[in-house]
């Protein structure tokens, strides 16, 4: 009898302890889903802020870029504003050099002068400023300014014949157009001509 209850006393607490096991797997199941769940939105969260991050980095790094470049253009710019000052000051420099030798000038001012013109241009050159060529080659509107024209045969239509004024370079680009004489052919009314020559022939 003893052994009977000893065995339905265990019977029920295997029973209590199955039950008890059972709610508690439960719980943990849904603690583990909420977990889950709650991870899940973390997760999401985190791949979200890393995205916004990698963006605000591709803005700032295309604004660095940006300023970046606008600081050069305008530095670039800055520097073309003061060495078309620098040749306008040689302009006038020459002008002064030409009246120095036409007026018969001491040769060592002379001499000073044209040191000081070598070291003028040596400047220019070294900030990357280089002439415009001119005479003699076909005329281009990207870099002279035609001013005036020749009439002329002997050599093709549309061909630098004169310069006015030097033109520069800076870097590849126009700094100070040159401005030139460009030749036209001389056109011949031909009809004129041969009545002209028909007259001759009969007198």
């Amino acid at each position: 009898m003893e052994d009977d209850r000893e065995t339905k006393e265990v019977e029920e607490s295997t029973d209590e302890y199955e039950v008890n096991k059972d709610e508690e797997i439960t719980m943990l199941s849904e603690e583990l889903k909420y977990v889950k769940g709650e991870l899940s939105k973390v997760r999401e969260s985190s791949h979200n802020n890393l995205n916004k991050l990698k963006y605000l980095m591709a803005d700032f790094d295309n604004y660095r870029k940006q300023m970046e470049k606008q600081v050069a253009s305008k530095v670039d710019s800055n520097k073309a504003e003061l060495l078309l000052k620098f040749l306008g000051i040689r302009d006038d420099y020459l002008r002064a050099l030409d009246i120095a030798k036409q007026s018969k000038s001491e040769g060592v001012v002379l001499q000073g002068l044209e040191a000081i013109l070598k070291n003028l241009d040596s400047l220019l050159r070294s900030e990357g400023v280089m002439e415009i060529e001119t005479i003699g080659t076909p005329f281009d509107p990207n870099i002279h300014d035609a001013i005036s024209f020749s009439y002329r045969d002997d050599v093709p239509e549309n061909t630098v014949t004169g310069e006015i004024r030097k033109g520069y370079m800076l870097n590849n680009k126009v700094l100070r157009p040159s401005l030139v004489e460009i030749s036209k052919k001389i056109v011949k009314n031909i009809i004129n001509d041969t009545e002209t020559i028909e007259k001759e022939t009969r007198n």
